[in-house]
């Protein structure tokens, strides 16, 4: 954020991203390969992945590693029911922060890339979309495939799975069982730079 930004920004407001950034730091260096990175998202990375996620589309909206809720929010502000949400959370600090900063939601702590099974009997419908934050770049390809194969499973047939990165290329591999992706502009206001990826099954995989 740059020093004029900062300067302006509400003091509770400063005091909350500076305690959400302290307990990132804290976490990554817990468990390095489940956080992934110093610092949660921004709020224009966020704002990214909410627009990868259609409001109007009926069904459930799954957040993978949730973090802090910075995504949270910009999936609430973009429209997305409360209702519709359900978080996926590894960390048992960040779910207890998570119920106090959005009581009412439905927050799962599990395992991710144990995705049908941690969200079993928790799903009334197909969801609509699975937006993660997992750092995916830290786990091997066939693990990160393997997730996006149980998730296409769990989905809705037009459903799309969204995800950010800060490397230059899909986290997953784009060609794998019939994904199509695209991906965002870098996103340079986020520290690091990253970009997004939403993927979704091609035209030709749906049933007869």
């Amino acid at each position: 954020m740059p020093d004029d930004e900062v300067l302006r920004e509400p003091a509770p407001k400063r005091v909350a991203r500076l305690s959400d950034e302290a307990r990132f730091f804290k976490s990554f260096f817990d468990h390095p390969l489940q956080i992934g990175a110093l610092l949660p998202s921004g709020a224009a990375l966020a704002d990214a992945m909410a627009r990868g996620v259609d409001p109007t589309r009926p069904g459930p909206i799954v957040e993978l590693g949730p973090g802090t809720g910075v995504v949270t929010r910009a999936l609430l502000k973009r429209g997305i029911e409360s209702g519709r949400l359900i978080l996926v959370e590894f960390d048992p600090d960040f779910c207890a922060l998570l119920g106090a900063r959005f009581p009412g939601l439905r927050i799962v702590q599990g395992d991710a890339y144990n995705l049908g099974a941690t969200l079993r009997g928790r799903l009334e419908a197909p969801p609509a979309a699975i937006v993660s934050s997992l750092p995916l770049l830290n786990k091997p390809e066939s693990m990160r495939a393997a997730l996006l194969a149980e998730a296409f499973e769990l989905m809705a047939f037009d459903g799309r799975f969204v995800q950010f990165t800060y490397g230059l290329k899909s986290p997953v591999p784009r060609d794998a069982n019939g994904i199509r992706a695209e991906r965002s502009p870098r996103i340079w206001l986020n520290f690091p730079p990253a970009r997004v990826w939403i993927y979704r099954r091609a035209p030709a995989d749906r049933s007869t």
